[in-house]
């Protein structure tokens, strides 16, 4: 009997504590920056060190990641380094390049990023039935910066890095590895949200908790 008013004693409590403490709410928080600023948008295809199409599926996961909570901005695909260098007959992206980015393509701002990969390291597994397993671990960079083309200034700029383990290698002659890089989705997809994620939070809302009294 004692234990029985005990248990119903503290479940009271923990109800109580429940509808009469303290009450949260959650509260958004807008971008930190508002890209209608900063419009029109160039955007530079991304730099990869992984041949393929990493670097142009990095681009465009980049480019949903800032406008998911922006509304409608503007931006424009100007290409990949080498055809925007040519087209404004320069030899490297310096300030006085990003000013002639802006008057040839008619932008306020140019994103630029570039994807570093690092050799995969495989780990190879055989199985009790004589069955091979190969995995693999990368580590991957992602540095992205944006430049206004008025004085060509660089005005924001992140990076984030990561390890993660990929599919889609194979293993042939008993020794050698290779990875097939014409799917880079199914091999980085994972790997690439992971660091658009981590580069793009100032341009995403976000949620807090707040006490209300």
């Amino acid at each position: 009997m004692k234990r029985t008013i005990i248990f119903s004693l503290i479940l009271i409590s923990i109800i109580m504590s429940l509808y009469c403490g303290p009450k949260t709410i959650k509260v958004m928080i807008p971008p930190r920056i508002d890209l209608k600023e900063y419009e029109v948008i160039g955007i530079i295809a991304f730099d990869c060190t992984n041949k393929g199409k990493l670097g142009a599926l990095t681009t465009e996961r980049f480019m949903e990641a800032v406008r998911e909570d922006q509304g409608m901005v503007r931006i424009i695909k100007l290409g990949s380094k080498k055809e925007v260098l040519k087209a404004i007959g320069s030899q490297k992206l310096d300030a006085a390049a990003f000013k002639a980015i802006g008057g040839k393509y008619e932008v306020s701002t140019v994103f630029t990023g570039k994807l570093v990969i690092s050799d995969i390291r495989p780990d190879v597994t055989i199985t009790y039935g004589l069955d091979m397993r190969v995995n693999a671990d990368v580590d991957a960079t992602l540095a992205v910066e944006m430049f206004e083309t008025v004085m060509g200034a660089s005005v924001w700029n992140r990076s984030a890095s990561a390890t993660e383990n990929i599919g889609g290698v194979s293993i042939f002659g008993g020794r050698y590895f290779s990875f097939d890089a014409d799917d880079p989705d199914k091999a980085y997809g994972e790997l690439v949200n992971y660091l658009v994620v981590s580069t793009t939070g100032d341009y995403r809302v976000t949620w807090t908790r707040r006490r209300v009294e």
